[in-house]
């Protein structure tokens, strides 16, 4: 066998070893014999030699013209293009998730390298007539400072992305700690943009646990805002530990997202979109459709045609092109899904399909679970108001549209939610009526731009938004300045 290879860290533009010199594998979830690379545990150490090297970098990246900024960003991204395919590989070694979704992963890394360069030559802001003669005001942004960025594996390199480049393209430094599972996607985007030109200490990467790396983001004084994704218990641990210091937190945390079936729908294309978000990346996306709600006049049309596809769903490594869902992130996942399916069971919903692990020869050295349907669930059971994070969907039965907006409103998550109707109408009032960051009509609930905000709301998000314009807002403060060139003083509101 090859000698795996052995990944680091970067610090103040060096791959260096952790200060512990503690290493782990990385394997892969469809078969555990693929041993992906060996990264290193890091801890706290090594997060304030990161974050020290990203306070130095700030006193000069702050100054660079952020049109100069932009066109290493914009270097990147032609980088990333010419890297695709094999970035792709690496990234369904390390994530499992199928080949077609992990190219689509480093697009978004490439959609969002070319946009945010675009914005090298905007980040606007205003210029408004003063209230006083002979006097001019404005507002300009300003970065923040070093960015602390604690990153999931599902979207291993679209979602430090995200992070990264809005950052960067606003003036602001950087230290991110990948997810332990997923490393290598982080580390190749790094790489990336280090040989895209990125100066020393601007863009760091410290490996290691939440515990030891991402506590000592929290903490550390330098660090001036957190952005995290993830669970909604670890983001409101964030929040709480960022207040003391008034540090600024954009948290996206999870989902339980709904598609509308109403009876007037495209039942073909409901069931085709119901597939796709219900068992893409395996169900692990915090924007998965794990709730179905459809209206009785068509509940027993659409589940009849739903159960048929989804037993013809082909499960497997994702590096074969015959796979259509690949396996579970890693032992502790698939336990958490075999624990739902026990639990949608005894809660009295009737398992239609799946609801087994797979051992046999093909899977037995992998995380696979089949993809699992739940009929006839009640919207207050735990399999319709908690997120599984993985291939199971409950069914939902509802009288009409209004029905249908209450159950998809009943939970306390609020990130996407879509419907499926050939009435405008209905489209509208539901567009209107669910409360989610996010909104569909006969699309699933996946498939998000980079040029939109992204985002939810209740125990989704704090209020912030990831991509588009608004992540401008998220990685920088608005300055407002006045200019009296009048020649005496002049007071705002009293002279008027």
């Amino acid at each position: 066998m090859d000698t795996p290879k052995v990944y680091k860290n970067f610090i103040n533009g060096e791959w260096v070893e952790s200060q512990s010199g503690r290493v782990y594998e990385n394997r892969s979830p469809a078969d555990t014999k693929d041993l992906v690379g060996i990264f290193p545990q890091s801890d706290a150490r090594d997060t304030t030699l990161a974050v020290e090297a990203a306070a130095e970098a700030f006193r000069r990246w702050r100054l660079v013209p952020a049109p100069r900024r932009a066109e290493i960003l914009f270097r990147a991204a032609q980088m990333l293009q010419e890297r695709k395919d094999a970035f792709a590989v690496g990234m369904t070694r390390e994530m499992g998730k199928i080949l077609t979704e992990t190219r689509g992963d480093v697009q978004e890394a490439i959609d969002m390298a070319y946009f945010m360069a675009g914005e090298g030559r905007r980040l606007y802001g205003q210029t408004v007539p003063a209230e006083m003669p002979n006097k001019f005001a404005m507002s300009v942004r300003m970065p923040l400072g070093v960015c602390g960025l604690i990153t999931p594996w599902n979207f291993p390199m679209a979602i430090p992305s995200w992070k990264i480049l809005p950052a960067l393209i606003c003036g602001n430094t950087v230290v991110i700690k990948p997810a332990t599972d997923t490393p290598l996607s982080c580390a190749n985007l790094v790489q990336t943009l280090a040989d895209a030109g990125i100066p020393r200490g601007v863009v760091n990467l410290v490996v290691g646990s939440g515990a030891e790396v991402g506590e000592a983001l929290l903490a550390h004084p330098y660090v001036r805002m957190i952005s995290f994704t993830g669970s909604t218990a670890v983001g409101r641990r964030i929040s709480e530990a960022c207040a003391p210091s008034f540090k600024h937190s954009t948290l996206e945390m999870g989902g339980k997202n709904v598609i509308l079936v109403m009876d007037d729908a495209d039942l073909d294309l409901a069931v085709e979109g119901a597939l796709w978000g219900a068992f893409g990346t395996t169900g692990q996306r915090c924007t998965a459709s794990s709730r179905l709600v459809v209206d009785k006049r068509v509940y027993h049309e659409f589940l009849d045609r739903f159960e048929e596809c989804v037993r013809r769903i082909r499960i497997g490594n994702g590096l074969d092109p015959t796979t259509q869902m690949g396996p579970l992130i890693n032992q502790s996942q698939l336990r958490t899904v075999q624990e739902y399916v026990q639990i949608g069971t005894q809660e009295g919903a009737r398992l239609v399909s799946g609801g087994n692990t797979l051992d046999d020869p093909d899977h037995a050295c992998g995380f696979f679970h089949e993809p699992t349907v739940f009929a006839e669930v009640s919207p207050r059971m735990r399999i319709a108001q908690e997120e599984i994070f993985g291939p199971v969907v409950s069914v939902i039965p509802c009288d009409g549209l209004d029905s249908a907006v209450e159950i998809g409103n009943g939970i306390s998550y609020g990130l996407s939610a879509s419907i499926y109707t050939q009435d405008i109408n209905r489209a509208f009032a539901a567009m209107r009526e669910m409360y989610t960051g996010i909104f569909y009509v006969n699309a699933p609930t996946i498939g998000a731009e980079i040029h939109l905000p992204f985002g939810g709301t209740k125990e989704t998000g704090n209020g912030h938004r990831e991509a588009g314009t608004a992540a401008l807002d998220t990685y920088s403060e608005w300055k407002a300045i006045y200019i009296d060139y009048s020649g005496k003083l002049q007071r705002a509101q009293i002279d008027l």
